[in-house]
């Protein structure tokens, strides 16, 4: 929990970040953007992917969450916040939100998720899906190839493939693996959404989880007839399912109700703007509106943001929306799936003892060991290059059952080359994205990162250097959450618009990482060498990737028909 001085008769607003494990509520100065206190509140339950709380076996890339552990954020983050800031709660006059996406939530009629119903708390389709819940590949797939078929226009709006990870695929993937649960399903709210349902008692969709994980383009959703080639259930999907009102990222949706007031301790009737993806949230946050400017949120996963005034294709990119940022531009949007995860996976399952005896006789952690002892390499001495799909491949590929490589290892082979190895590969998917929109006319004229892997200073160069650009840093610890704040600024009509709000109350440290233009060099030639190997596992020259995935998935379902009969 962090603290700030006892400031009087100021006005404050409060941005709550819903992440993959925690939320956190920071208290802002809307004066200047100043931060007086935050704290952060645990998920009771993580990410639930390997079983139910009652115990009950997940199938394989199943990641669900538990929406009271939200709610919980809400009563705990929030109060602990103002405490810390040391401020009146009187003295709050609007609260935004921000959260991860696309993580559905199938709830009744009056917002009660369904996994609270005592008779679906062993179904793992009344649960939320997290942004990371990748069991809908297959349903993904026939999107992708019917949307082709039917040459439908919006599919270019998104790379020429929507993701798993979007509502469409999951929403087919509810209706044809748990159909009795899809029928319950009076709504499938966003996450983002719900929380500022339960804030304000009104149901709206926000506009950018509806542009980039609905497929909302010009105004209209998929027509009909496309949903109902897919599966004649599923044709009223976005008029039964995701009926509710879009409104501007910034607009004040409502006011804090007498109920979300007694979870919170703030004042009643203040206002509540519009959820928002935490992503592009932070891009006001880090004064990185203007186009051209994309910003990296770097975290468990990458999350690429990025304003133009420019309309074009991107292969391989999530989405481009009209607002999806900010109003009056392009909001482009790109990712990576797994950075901090891959980063995080090979530590707890990779790492022998003596790394560990040593981080700790050196009082510092696991990550901070290998990281100096990577950052002692000159680059390609490892002899390595490494695939950054772990958890699949978000752009450019847009395939969540390619998974993760590592060439070049030898019985001479140390941790913590294989750890740069995998810091390249990032660093590289990142590279892959960059080129991918300057070679379809969308200019990236400055890369400004956010997000928890900014405290690990090599790897910041170490982007700097493969991606040839200067890295431009956010001045907050509280990227996502800053944002949230400054739209809530808006809303509560401190500032006519982001735009003013972001200059006012965003934070950035320009240029402070730059390339180093012979590891530049270096790194280009393995670039070359990343970029065979993406072409050749993820663009058609070996398919194993994917038969191996086939494989997997017939032994794990022997294996659990073995188990039932005994």
């Amino acid at each position: 929990m962090a603290s700030g001085p006892l400031v009087d008769h100021d006005r404050y607003v409060i941005g709550v970040d819903f992440g993959t494990l925690s939320g956190r509520a920071v208290v802002v100065s809307v004066g200047d953007g100043a931060e007086r206190g935050s704290a952060v509140h645990t998920y009771t339950h993580a990410v639930l992917d390997r079983a139910l709380p009652g115990g009950r076996p997940l199938p394989p890339d199943f990641a669900l969450q538990v929406p009271s552990d939200y709610v919980d954020v809400l009563r705990h983050a929030v109060p602990e916040a103002v405490a810390a800031a040391g401020i009146r709660p009187e003295d709050v006059i609007g609260i935004g939100t921000d959260f991860t996406a696309c993580t559905l939530v199938p709830v009744l009629a009056d917002g009660t998720p369904l996994c609270e119903l005592p008779d679906l708390v062993d179904s793992p389709h009344a649960y939320v899906k997290l942004w990371k819940h990748h069991a809908a590949q297959s349903h993904a797939d026939r999107i992708n190839a019917l949307a082709h078929e039917r040459g439908e226009g919006w599919i270019n709006r998104y790379g020429g493939k929507l993701s798993s990870e979007w509502q469409l695929a999951k929403g087919l993937e509810l209706l044809e693996a748990a159909p009795e649960v899809y029928a319950r399903t009076a709504h499938l709210v966003e996450a983002a959404d719900w929380i500022v349902w339960q804030l304000t008692g009104v149901h709206a969709r926000n506009a950018c989880t509806a542009g980039y994980k609905g497929v909302f383009q010009d105004g209209a959703h998929p027509d009909p007839k496309f949903l109902a080639a897919l599966n004649p259930a599923f044709e009223g999907f976005f008029r039964d399912k995701l009926s509710a009102p879009i409104v501007p990222l910034g607009a004040r949706v409502g006011s804090l109700t007498a109920q979300a007031a007694g979870w919170t301790g703030l004042p009643e009737g203040i206002a509540v703007c519009a959820g928002n993806v935490d992503a592009h949230v932070t891009a006001p946050a880090a004064r990185a509106i203007a186009p051209g400017q994309m910003v990296a949120i770097m975290g468990t996963s990458t999350c690429h943001v990025m304003n133009s005034d420019t309309l074009a294709e991107v292969p391989g990119m999530c989405g481009v929306v009209d607002g999806g940022i900010t109003p009056g531009l392009w909001g482009y949007e790109a990712g990576q799936s797994g950075v901090g995860d891959i980063f995080a996976w090979f530590v707890e399952n990779s790492v022998p003892r003596e790394v560990s005896d040593a981080a700790e006789a050196a009082g510092h952690g696991v990550h901070e060991e290998l990281t100096r002892r990577a950052a002692t390499l000159a680059v390609g001495e490892s002899g390595l290059v490494a695939l950054d799909w772990h958890s699949g491949n978000r752009s450019v590929l847009v395939d969540h059952e390619l998974s993760g490589v590592v060439v070049g290892l030898t019985l001479a082979t140390r941790p913590h080359e294989v750890y740069r190895a995998l810091l390249e590969a990032t660093a590289f998917g990142t590279r892959t994205i960059v080129d991918a929109f300057e070679a379809n006319g969308v200019a990236v004229r400055e890369l400004v990162v956010a997000g928890g892997l900014l405290r690990n200073a090599f790897l910041m160069q170490l982007y700097a250097d493969v991606v040839r650009r200067p890295l431009s840093v956010i001045d907050s610890e509280q990227g996502p959450a800053l944002g949230s704040a400054i739209h809530a600024a808006v809303a509560a009509g401190v500032y006519p618009d982001v735009y003013a709000a972001s200059e006012a109350m965003g934070k950035v440290r320009r240029s402070v990482y730059t390339p180093d233009d012979a590891a530049s060099a270096r790194y280009d030639e393995l670039y070359a060498e990343y970029r065979l190997l993406h072409d050749h596992f993820g663009r058609g020259g070996n398919d194993v990737m994917h038969r191996l995935r086939a494989v997997r998935r017939a032994a794990i379902a022997a294996r659990t028909a073995t188990e039932e009969t005994r």
